[in-house]
């Protein structure tokens, strides 16, 4: 008796440890394509008897260069009716980097579906679960050797991502996590773009995932942009979007553009989020000089953007106290912080 009463406390305590957060209350989730194309027959007639074994591939078409999405809608609490958030990636990246923590706590997909919000995530053309295209990458990012071989980047982007000098190392007070088994896993979400770089084919594709995702919803997206992404996001229709979440892009749009008054006349109201080391960060690295230029221009948008009747704000979390965030802060020891800092702006937008 003394035993099962000691092996059951065990399970208990195994239990609670496993299921330390409720349960995610799903309602419905699926994965769909949006956007893309359908190419030209190639010449010549199918051969239905050969079918694949026929290399010319005569009369065969391919659907290319479209998004790929996975969503997640919960069960809404009864006082409450959010805008769903459509998430994309940055450079080198896939939906992955949403869903969860290279140290394996919850993503902000999962932190925001608790606060009552669908997660829509996106694989951008030519990445990840989108990669059908017709012509291979051979962008110098991406390739070495005349094309023939993908170029290694471990220890360049997370020095450029602002994590440390190199890995493994990391700057003092950093939110990353410390273990090695962490680095692996983080290092390992990096992947490659089956075909070039081509912002306008990306941003046709993001408009049709908001614009999919209100006739699923019948809401307009928050729309959640990394990096790269951001590039992205300023290609995309306005048309479904409710408001932008930009966390550190390349760059806002130049003021006076068509794409600025694309936003202005939309009145798409815009949070721009940066990380530390970058007015703090060293300046032997080339990197930093690069984040500073880009912190700086985003601040210079969102000023014209206010005087011209937008609605935009620019936050670098150290100066609001949140400190030892790289460029992948939503992945970071204090995602949940941040989390709370964006769900509270976008309350305070009616969102």
């Amino acid at each position: 008796m003394r035993k099962f009463l000691i092996a059951a406390a065990l399970l208990l305590v195994l239990s609670a440890s496993a299921f330390a957060s409720e349960p995610l209350v799903i309602q419905k989730q699926g994965v769909f394509s949006s956007g893309g194309t359908v190419t030209e027959p190639l010449s010549g007639d199918f051969n239905v008897t050969d079918n694949w074994l026929d290399f010319s591939r005569a009369g065969n078409t391919a659907h290319v260069d479209h998004a790929n999405v996975f969503y997640q809608i919960p069960v809404p609490e009864p006082d409450e009716n959010k805008a769903p958030i459509v998430y994309l990636h940055g450079y080198g990246q896939s939906r992955t980097g949403w869903q969860s923590t290279p140290d394996g706590r919850e993503g902000w997909s999962d932190i925001f579906i608790r606060k009552g919000r669908a997660a829509f995530l996106v694989d951008q053309p030519r990445r990840g679960a989108a990669g059908n295209t017709v012509k291979i990458v051979n962008g110098e990012l991406d390739t070495r050797a005349n094309g023939t071989e993908f170029n290694p980047g471990d220890q360049a982007w997370y020095t450029h991502f602002r994590i440390g000098r190199g890995t493994p190392n990391r700057y003092e007070g950093s939110q990353f996590p410390a273990d090695e088994a962490a680095l692996n896993q983080f290092l390992r979400q990096m992947t490659v773009n089956t075909g070039n770089y081509d912002v306008v084919i990306m941003g046709n594709a993001l408009s049709a995932v908001l614009a999919d995702v209100k006739n699923i919803t019948g809401k307009k997206a928050i729309y959640l942009t990394h990096s790269q992404g951001g590039r992205v996001g300023w290609q995309t229709d306005t048309e479904n979007m409710a408001a932008i979440v930009a966390i550190e892009p390349g760059f806002a749009p130049e003021v006076g553009s068509d794409i600025y008054k694309k936003f202005v006349a939309a009145k798409i109201p815009m949070i721009f989020y940066f990380g530390d080391y970058i007015n703090n960060g060293p300046d032997d690295i080339k990197s930093t000089a690069f984040w500073k230029s880009v912190l700086d221009q985003c601040r210079d948008f969102a000023e014209h953007y206010n005087k011209d009747g937008g609605d935009a704000v620019v936050i670098y979390l150290p100066e609001i106290g949140i400190t030892g965030n790289s460029h992948f802060m939503f992945q970071e020891l204090n995602n949940k912080d941040i989390a709370e800092h964006i769900e509270a702006w976008l309350k305070s937008k009616g969102l």
